[in-house]
């Protein structure tokens, strides 16, 4: 069994809190962060760690917290998982880096073909790497234009694509995101994603889905931008920094026709769903689409800098020679790693996993929903799940402070756990897919609680 690989903790693991949180070693180090660290790079929690394994990771101060944000969904193999490490050792004793288009290396092309065989869709791909989640957007984007010959780009409101100017100008979140980075590239235009949850309240759930296709055939093409000048529309499949809001299956596969009928290439980004974490391999697969472009990145080599395209070869083959690249891009020790984290998440089917995961985490939040008038909404698929804090169910007003509070009453009890939404106020779950049962469990308690706590001391 794949925990046995990962975890050799046994009877021990779980929480051990022996400091007030943050511990004295954490909050010198978060001194020395304000001195000589740009104030830009905040910290959300003030823990330093010292090592991790599996689901939990332990501190400087040697306390031991359950991770429920798994690097942002980037450690979906798990923390220290012996076979990507003992293969990142292994390639480091051989060389650190070439640079793949100056003196090419195996790996490169291992973890492309790879890619090209796992990923959606019956028919021939060719694959890139890269550094990180916005470098394959932003790539993705050079592709589809140089490939359509057309400049406009559409994404979507409550999107998140990266920090580079063209993904923050594909990104919807001001705040801290874009706020005093412009002006951003142009030729970039916003939809509204589908967030059934804050429909107007005078209309069904298909209603809204009408609605939006609509909007977007008949206004966004006609007096925002015409579909004959759009490259590609970008899309998560479920929002990430967004809120993880799922957008109903009828809409984005009508996306996809709509797109097809006008020569408009569909850009799936997968950089935080992939890999198993929603219960399939891909999210793309529970709409059943197959986009023309994927991005991917995060847990493609388990939190080593590496991220990927994937797209239709015709596509992929349509930039000249030299068109793609980087210095650092596909490193051979990340290309090591991904080799062995997409064989360790095929060999042990992790997005069974994730399902059982997630429907633990889906029961518990339904009924902390029905016990809560702070949780409007509870929603997910597999182990990506969120919970969005209001002030109440009727209103349903954002309730950011409210959020703020229960994530730090988590992480000083033991559970490291992060908030997103365009608004701040979800908390969602990217645990590590190798989690126990028992630190699942224990995890899901202290956020319990922490919701009990914060939300009768209003």
């Amino acid at each position: 069994m794949f925990l046995n690989l990962i975890l050799d903790v046994g009877i021990m693991g779980s929480i051990k809190i022996k400091t007030e949180i943050p511990g004295p070693k954490s909050l010198a180090l978060m001194n020395r962060k304000k001195a000589s660290v740009s104030h830009g790079t905040d910290i959300v929690m003030p823990i330093f760690a010292k090592s991790a394994k599996g689901a939990l990771i332990h501190d400087v101060d040697g306390n031991t917290f359950i991770d429920f944000y798994g690097g942002v969904g980037a450690t979906n193999s798990g923390h220290s998982n012996p076979i990507i490490v003992n293969a990142i050792k292994k390639q480091a004793d051989k060389f650190l880096h070439t640079c793949f288009f100056e003196t090419p290396y195996e790996s490169y092309i291992e973890v492309c073909e790879k890619l090209n065989k796992i990923t959606p869709g019956n028919f021939k791909k060719k694959s890139a790497l890269f550094n990180s989640g916005a470098e394959a957007v932003e790539n993705a984007v050079k592709i589809a234009r140089k490939f359509t010959g057309r400049q406009a780009v559409v994404s979507f409101e409550e999107g998140f694509h990266g920090r580079t100017l063209m993904t923050l100008s594909l990104t919807g979140k001001v705040k801290p995101y874009k706020f005093g980075f412009g002006p951003f590239a142009p030729e970039t235009y916003k939809l509204h994603y589908p967030y059934v949850y804050r429909k107007p309240p005078h209309i069904d759930d298909e209603e809204y889905i009408d609605y939006q296709l609509e909007y977007l055939e008949n206004d966004f093409f006609k007096g925002v931008v015409a579909p004959e000048n759009i490259a590609c529309i970008v899309m998560e499949m479920i929002t990430g920094e967004g809120g993880f809001i799922v957008p109903p299956k009828r809409y984005v596969k009508e996306l996809r026709r709509i797109c097809k009928e006008n020569g408009i290439l569909f850009i799936a980004d997968e950089v935080q769903s992939g890999f198993a974490r929603t219960g399939k391999l891909f999210a793309c697969e529970h709409f059943g689409i197959a986009p023309d472009i994927m991005t991917t990145a995060k847990s493609l080599s388990n939190g080593m800098p590496l991220s990927a395209v994937t797209g239709k070869t015709e596509i992929m083959d349509s930039v000249q020679e030299g068109g793609l690249g980087g210095t650092f891009s596909g490193n051979p020790i990340s290309c090591e790693a991904a080799k062995q984290a997409i064989d360790f998440i095929m060999k042990n089917k992790l997005w069974l996993r994730a399902d059982k995961i997630g429907n633990s985490v889906k029961k518990r939040f339904d009924e902390l929903g029905d016990e809560f008038e702070c949780i409007g909404d509870a929603r997910g698929l597999g182990a990506m799940r969120a919970i969005e804090i209001v002030k109440n169910k009727k209103n349903k007003i954002p309730d950011k402070n409210l959020t703020q509070k229960i994530v730090k009453h988590a992480y000083e009890n033991g559970l490291l756990v992060l908030s997103s939404g365009l608004l701040g106020n979800d908390i969602r779950t990217l645990m590590p897919l190798t989690i126990l049962d028992r630190e699942l469990n224990e995890g899901l308690d202290v956020l319990e609680k922490a919701i009990k706590v914060c939300s009768r001391s209003k």
